[in-house]
């Protein structure tokens, strides 16, 4: 039974999301008031995964994410915002979080968010003999608009990285959601072309509309491809969908106040945030991710 550690000072906001996690029995929870709290539970008590309201902690939920993130790496913290910098939380996103959430929508996307950050964490998987002989691998995937492919195909994903003994259980963990977020989005918004708006829609009418596009064609004949190479220096992630593409100049900017308190969007952050790099073709219909695993060297003196 997952166990959730929800770290916010207002009493009031403590009461209402534990109304919306009383809606699940197979979720136990408690609460802390403070970092300082939090971390005492934390080293006390296994602990699944922290909700923090960093709005109310302000500086202190920098601190609390980073010593999480330092002391406890293993637990995911999904950060719930409201009205705040879009710089603050990037930079705790940074600093270790691996998922945000607005306040707003915590009655429709509170399961959803938990439940994909809980199935990255539980994707860590067994560490084979052969770990770190891997020097380079790559490989090709087709998938159909099925977002039930996603989940399996990031755990080979995260097993392999793990094979080849680079980056530590987090890292892998926020790569993973990375390309979680840009294989959603092509097959959501490129292949099945369905609008980054319609998130913000109650969750039965846009899973309606997602059903009924995955029955029609032309969407139902386009395929996702994911190209994965990864050496000892990097990974590098390439999704291409088959729809029509999209302005690549015209992304909201993820930071800005008035999108970071909605659905759409957020994956860009995401992705931009765990990822070194993150560049979308003139198209639109293809996006690639990199994650380097050692920093660049300067150029030698001649």
């Amino acid at each position: 039974m997952p166990k959730i550690l929800l770290v916010d000072p207002s009493g009031a906001d403590r009461q209402y999301i534990a109304g919306l996690l009383a809606t699940d029995p197979e979720f136990r929870w408690e609460y802390a008031s403070r970092g300082e709290e939090a971390l005492e539970k934390l080293a006390q008590s296994r602990v699944d995964l922290v909700m923090a309201d960093f709005g109310e902690l302000g500086m202190d939920g920098l601190q609390l994410v980073e010593e999480i993130h330092r002391r406890f790496p293993a637990v995911p913290v999904i950060l719930l915002t409201s009205g705040h910098s879009g710089q603050a939380t990037a930079e705790a996103l940074r600093r270790g979080a691996v998922s945000y959430l607005p306040k707003q929508l915590l009655p429709n996307r509170l399961w959803q968010t938990i439940s994909q950050v809980l199935a990255a964490a539980g994707r860590e998987g067994f560490q084979p003999q052969l770990l770190g002989c891997i020097t380079e691998t790559s490989c090709l995937f087709l998938l159909e608009n099925d977002l039930s492919l996603i989940g399996p195909l990031i755990s080979y994903l995260e097993e392999t990285l793990a094979q080849m003994g680079v980056l530590d259980a987090s890292e892998r963990m926020r790569i993973g959601l990375a390309v979680e977020e840009a294989l959603s989005n092509a097959i959501i918004h490129g292949n099945l072309e369905l609008s980054s708006q319609l998130k913000d829609l109650e969750d039965r009418a846009f899973d309606s509309l997602l059903a009924e596009r995955r029955a029609s064609p032309p969407y139902c004949f386009r395929k996702v491809s994911l190209e994965v190479t990864i050496t000892a220096e990097e990974a590098r992630f390439v999704i291409t969908d088959e729809g029509p593409g999209f302005n690549p100049r015209t992304l909201p900017d993820p930071l800005d106040p008035a999108n970071l308190e909605k659905c759409s969007g957020r994956g860009i952050l995401l992705m931009k945030t765990f990822m070194d790099h993150v560049q979308y073709n003139e198209k639109g219909n293809q996006v690639t991710l990199v994650k380097r695993f050692r920093p660049e060297l300067p150029p030698s003196a001649s």
